[in-house]
């Protein structure tokens, strides 16, 4: 089948850093930066064994979806100019391969997919466009209008999609033995685990339309924010059926003036990293590709088959570690981590490089100032941290994170490189101030959101 999804690549997200700081735990006060490292990541990025050491990078991360159409959407948000010239027209055909390696396919062959769940197509549509208007990873998006005048997305999975997922599962085992060798921790049982549950769970179609139709519930009137509600009638194991949502792409708002990108960069990580701590759910696939900017201004959602719930000793575990790093509390910190199993205590890991390590991948929302959001910012911190040659935390990525959290770590990177394409430059630990502290919000959109969140109650 052409769409089969490629054998998928496990690897612990969390070790990953998504913020590369210029300075030391003990200069907490001072602002992150990864400036002085440019020349660093590109004297890296310009040897060979680097090269398959960032493309290596890309699979790993991608493949936390199972599909090569994740890996095209992984390199989507790095950046590229970033890359020595001598290696960037090889980087671009590597994940240009990937990219395209999950492109829609006959309609012909679709349809029979959509009519075993919902019957013949006469019957359920009044008009139905055999021309997808999206591809994804595991099923592609056509739009139709129902019989009472409805324009809605009709999203089918592609013919034999669920064995080709099945496939990817039993590689990952294989693959992570094959890759130790650059990823030392790559072949951790338990994130392994993990990776197959949600690669199934994504096969889920129900469950993603039950959960869909929970968070537009949620969002219906909200000022800022839409998620289109699914149509649970005509969602079945192979077809899920929602809103049709008119709107520009993502990139539209790249070209926005920096206030704008501002205002919807808050948007973004409010959705997909302050639901995890103020909500204890979270989506865990962030991108650029789920996000759309309404004509009305507000933006939509999209994507709910990646989307996870955490037990609230986990959020508050995540919460008290960021606090104890905030305050500098190294020795409260490793013991945490310990406690957690995070941490071997007869490794070579000291209090301060936990600190230091904890600072560098959450920094940028721990610091109280302004932090512009970059793709070189994103790209240097994404390569740099997975470098295995590196001695930078190097003790620190030999360490195990527990299943819980991996995909919590995985939504905290990727909406790190999605705010990357923005250029986008706000104090992010203000809005992070309300879950960190539960205080009272301090932005024009916050306080918007809770207004509207005290009309509800009335």
């Amino acid at each position: 089948m052409a769409h089969a999804l490629p054998r998928g690549r496990a690897a612990r997200s969390a070790k990953l850093g998504t913020f590369a700081a210029a300075q030391a735990a003990r200069e907490i006060g001072r602002r992150l930066s990864v400036v002085g490292r440019t020349e660093e990541a590109r004297r890296v990025l310009a040897e060979e064994s680097s090269l398959r050491t960032a493309q290596q990078l890309v699979a790993v991360l991608g493949a936390l979806k199972g599909s090569a159409m994740k890996l095209g959407q992984m390199a989507s948000v790095l950046d590229l100019d970033f890359v020595p010239e001598s290696h960037r027209e090889r980087f671009r055909q590597q994940f240009a391969t990937l990219r395209d390696n999950a492109p829609a396919i006959d309609f012909n062959r679709i349809r029979p997919v959509i009519e075993a769940d919902l019957g013949p197509l006469a019957t359920t549509f009044a008009e139905f466009d055999p021309t997808p208007t999206a591809a994804a990873s595991i099923g592609q998006v056509h739009r139709a209008i129902l019989h009472d005048g409805r324009v809605v997305a009709v999203k089918a999975k592609y013919p034999g999609v669920d064995a080709a997922v099945a496939a990817d599962i039993d590689n990952l085992e294989f693959l992570a033995r094959m890759a130790k060798s650059v990823l030392p921790s790559i072949a951790d049982s338990a994130l392994l685990g993990e990776v197959a549950r949600n690669l199934t769970a994504e096969l889920d179609y129900l469950r993603e339309a039950e959960i869909q139709h929970r968070i537009a519930a949620q969002y219906r009137g909200h000022p800022f924010i839409t998620v289109p509600d699914t149509i649970l009638s005509l969602c079945g194991p192979n077809v899920l059926v929602s809103e049709f949502v008119d709107a520009r792409p993502f990139n539209d708002l790249r070209t926005m003036p920096p206030a704008d990108r501002a205002h919807y960069g808050e948007l973004i990580y409010r959705f997909y990293l302050s639901r995890m701590f103020q909500e204890r759910e979270f989506c865990g696939d962030p991108h650029p590709g789920n996000i759309l900017l309404t004509h009305d201004g507000r933006l939509a959602f999209l994507d709910f088959g990646l989307y996870h719930e955490m037990d609230a000793t986990h959020v508050e575990f995540e919460r008290s570690c960021m606090i104890a790093a905030i305050d500098g509390r190294a020795d409260d910190l490793y013991a945490a981590w310990v406690g957690r199993g995070i941490i071997d205590p007869t490794s070579a890991v000291t209090p301060a490089e936990t600190l230091e390590y904890v600072w560098a991948v959450a920094g940028w929302h721990l610091l109280d100032e302004e932090i512009e959001v970059s793709p070189a910012t994103a790209t240097a911190a994404l390569l740099l941290a997975a470098d295995p040659r590196s001695t930078r935390f190097d003790a620190v990525h030999r360490q195990l994170l527990p299943h819980e959290h991996v995909f919590s770590r995985r939504a905290d990177l990727f909406t790190f490189a999605t705010l990357g394409q923005l250029n986008v430059r706000t104090n992010w630990h203000r809005i992070a101030r309300e879950w960190l502290y539960d205080e009272a919000p301090t932005t024009p959109v916050g306080q918007a959101i809770a207004r509207w969140r005290t009309r509800l109650g009335d």
